[in-house]
């Protein structure tokens, strides 16, 4: 048995795959994590890009930053349980690989911008630096195209 084969025949992907209510309410709770990250996220990045100026970061980020993160850390769990069912069908689609890759990017970008003393300066109230605008523009682009790919694999 390979691991992919162990993965389906876990308990949780086995009890998905016998009840469609239980599948129901996980692919809910992956949607409402993608709804949570994606509706903190894009405002803080769009603020942070240069746009809604009278919001002061100071006050957005951490609460939206929370937010997003509550939400990604929601999606990246259901997403792996809703994967454990079928894995080696997306382990074999193209759009999966495709938004596991983006997923990769977004997540990197994340560690980019956290760990940039401009990004701490701007939290602290500091002017928005020209480097956490442009990080900001490809956080918004990164996370809007995993929705993407994401709904892509439905297709293929």
């Amino acid at each position: 048995m390979n691991l992919l084969d162990t993965l389906a025949a876990w308990p949780g992907a086995v009890w998905l795959t016998r009840s469609g209510t239980a599948y129901l309410f996980v692919n809910a709770a992956h949607i409402f994590g993608i709804g949570l990250l994606i509706g903190a996220i894009l405002p803080l990045d769009l603020r942070l890009a240069g746009l809604f100026r009278s919001f002061p970061v100071q006050v957005l980020a951490p609460f939206l930053s929370r937010a997003a993160a509550c939400g990604l850390v929601l999606a990246l769990l259901t997403g792996a349980w809703l994967f454990s069912v079928k894995p080696a069908e997306y382990v074999g689609n193209t759009a999966f690989l495709f938004k596991m890759g983006l997923l990769a990017f977004a997540l990197l970008n994340v560690a980019v911008q956290h760990g940039s003393r401009h990004y701490r300066h701007a939290l602290a109230g500091g002017p928005v630096h020209g480097v956490v605008r442009g990080v900001a523009l490809v956080s918004a682009a990164s996370w809007v195209a995993v929705l993407v790919a994401g709904r892509w694999i439905g297709f293929l």
